[in-house]
């Protein structure tokens, strides 16, 4: 009885962990980070080069499933910079030259102000939800937690600048703890790993996440979560070009 409780037991729980639905754990990972509705967050990023290290502070709003901004708070040279998703356009508003820019599609995959961090990272441009098919393939330990390994695959007419996205979800907390970005002739591009757990307004998450590209491994991008709110009021006009020059 014994040896068939053991052979029960090795056949259901392969079946039991790949019975997961891996778009649930994508979409929950999501909305734990960026809120079910809406987000305000206030970070930091070092960019990280053999001969220099820069920072630049920045705040962020955002819709879960929509529209995003994001303003420049330091340092002095850069400050006022405003990046603006509405709908499916993007836009770059620069104080110093009184320039309002709309971004083509074809700068997502570019770093953003110059950091390993993309315009799509910062304009929260693609969904891991509704932009990719979902497929769990394993469970992996990352930073001493067990992880679910899930593959995204960009459905065919989705405007994503990645051939591949694989992640690795805490199980128990449902962060992100990982993330590869593969171009479309499935080659490494970038690693995000994330790190130093914390609780904000009741949730925990991983406050820092490293992002190192694949091709240039002495650099790196540092981004610290300072403060981050969830599902906050955000007015119907908030998203306007008008408002990318004054937000604050």
């Amino acid at each position: 009885m014994k040896r068939y409780l053991f052979v029960f037991i090795g056949i259901m729980l392969p079946v039991a962990m790949f019975g997961q639905d891996a778009k649930e754990i994508v979409r929950k990972a999501e909305n734990l980070l960026k809120g079910e509705k809406t987000s305000y967050s206030e970070m930091v990023m070092q960019i990280v080069r053999p001969k220099y290290t820069r920072t630049v502070e920045f705040k962020s709003w955002g819709e879960t499933d929509g529209n995003s901004m994001t303003l420049i708070t330091a340092p002095a040279k850069e400050k006022g910079q405003s990046f603006m998703k509405l709908g499916n356009n993007m836009w770059s508003w620069n104080p110093a030259i009184q320039r309002l820019i709309k971004m083509p599609p074809s700068m997502m995959s570019q770093g953003w102000m110059g950091s390993d961090f993309s315009n799509d990272d910062a304009m929260r441009e693609s969904s891991l939800v509704k932009d990719f098919t979902h497929k769990l393939i394993g469970n992996e330990s990352v930073g001493g937690l067990q992880c679910y390994k899930i593959e995204l695959t960009p459905l065919a007419d989705a405007d994503v600048v990645w051939g591949k996205i694989m992640i690795w979800i805490a199980e128990k907390e449902s962060f992100e703890m990982k993330t590869e970005f593969y171009d479309e002739d499935g080659e490494l591009v970038k690693t995000h790993i994330s790190s130093d757990v914390k609780e904000f307004e009741g949730r925990r998450l991983p406050s820092v996440m490293t992002i190192t590209p694949a091709d240039k491994p002495d650099n790196k991008t540092v981004v610290t979560i300072k403060n981050i709110k969830f599902n906050i009021a955000i007015d119907d006009n908030f998203f306007t070009q008008q408002n990318m020059k004054k937000v604050n």
